[in-house]
């Protein structure tokens, strides 16, 4: 605690330095419910709090590319950005992120247990403070599948039981783990196999076999949009934002939660920042990341937080009343075949299997 309060003192005395430069903040994430559930839970509160303007940009998506190409200009816009684990990882390595002292740069929680316990197994990088525990999984629309829905993962390959169009993210995360899951191999050997340039193909001609009925997606609200617009049957996308449109839109829609893939969201801070860019950044994560906040985050999205300390605070959804625990991805209902995304496999590879993919794609 004597350790925090320094860190509080220290980070008050560098926004009084450099208290021009403290008026306004660019923060990254990636748009729809998501950001929105951010404004109502950490940037609005902020901003309240300390009167520093915070400006949306929701290029997440891109945040590797564009961090990359920042730092060889010598040209840091980005303040605090939301990230997967992964990429976050990736980021790290490349020392276009900062390291984070979990135990003194981030608060404890109510009873006093250390960041870095209470966030525990979700610390996967010295450089990323997870918010979120999210899964991408896929949305059915209730209307068009005919008078058996589909149960398992493997339907989304059954042309025949289910004929129509599908919408698939334009990347292979994902993607090339379900389509080895359902071509036969075993759960546990599938970043084994992955790693493979046999195994990588293998994939991409499971995907072929579906390739001409996929709409392909960029930004998480392409999906729910297709769905709602009755353009695809089934697609995949963010469990929250499938949330938003059946329980915030009443769309015909319902959820596929088998091979859920589960993945990890959360926050970095580039390197290059100025002194007091950096202290004003490390203020807004000491906030954002409570116990408190993270839980707040939930009565937004369906989305389950990060720290231990939050899951009990978790609570009913702040506009629709409803209680968000039944419709978490960690809920024992919804995660009874779940499969656990590897991140050092796709900070590893995903440059090399990006070009692949896309080049796939092209043909």
């Amino acid at each position: 605690m004597k350790l925090t309060k320094i860190f509080m003192a220290s980070t008050a005395l560098a926004f009084a330095a450099g208290a021009v430069a403290a008026e306004e903040m660019t923060i990254v994430s990636w748009g729809g419910a998501y950001s929105k559930s951010q404004m109502k839970a950490y940037h609005e509160p902020y901003s309240a709090k300390t009167g520093v303007n915070i400006i949306n940009d929701d290029s997440s998506a891109e945040a590797v590319s564009k961090l990359r190409a920042m730092n060889e200009a010598g040209n840091v816009t980005w303040d605090v950005v939301d990230v997967v684990a992964s990429d976050a990882i990736r980021l790290c390595d490349e020392g276009l992120a900062e390291e984070i002292d979990f135990n003194t740069q981030l608060a404890p929680a109510p009873d006093g247990t250390s960041a870095e316990d209470d966030f525990g197994a979700l610390l996967v990088s010295d450089c990323f403070i997870p918010q979120i525990v999210y899964s991408t999984t896929f949305g059915y629309r209730t209307d068009l599948v005919g008078d058996t829905p589909p149960t398992e993962i493997c339907d989304v390959f059954d042309l025949e039981a289910y004929p129509g169009k599908r919408s698939l993210e334009k990347r292979p995360i994902g993607n090339m783990e379900w389509a080895l899951l359902c071509d036969g191999v075993a759960k546990d050997e599938i970043y084994e196999v992955l790693e493979t340039s046999e195994g990588q193909d293998r994939a991409l001609a499971k995907l072929d076999t579906i390739k001409d009925s996929v709409i392909w997606w960029s930004a998480g609200a392409d999906t729910p949009q297709l769905l709602a617009d009755g353009e695809v049957i089934m697609g995949s996308t963010f469990n929250g934002r499938l949330f938003s449109v059946i329980e915030e839109q009443n769309q015909p829609v319902a959820m596929l939660w088998d091979a859920q893939m589960f993945d990890l969201d959360g926050w970095i801070i580039p390197a290059g920042l100025s002194e007091e860019r950096k202290a004003r950044a490390l203020d807004y994560i000491y906030f954002a990341t409570d116990t408190q906040r993270l839980a707040d985050q939930a009565k937004f999205i369906s989305y389950g937080p990060a720290r231990a300390s939050s899951a009990p605070l978790v609570s009913t959804h702040a506009e629709l009343g409803i209680e968000m625990a039944p419709h978490m991805p960690t809920d024992p209902a919804n995660a009874q075949n779940t499969f656990l995304y590897n991140y050092e496999f796709w900070a590893d590879y995903r440059d090399d299997i990006d070009a692949k993919f896309q080049a796939w794609l092209a043909k």
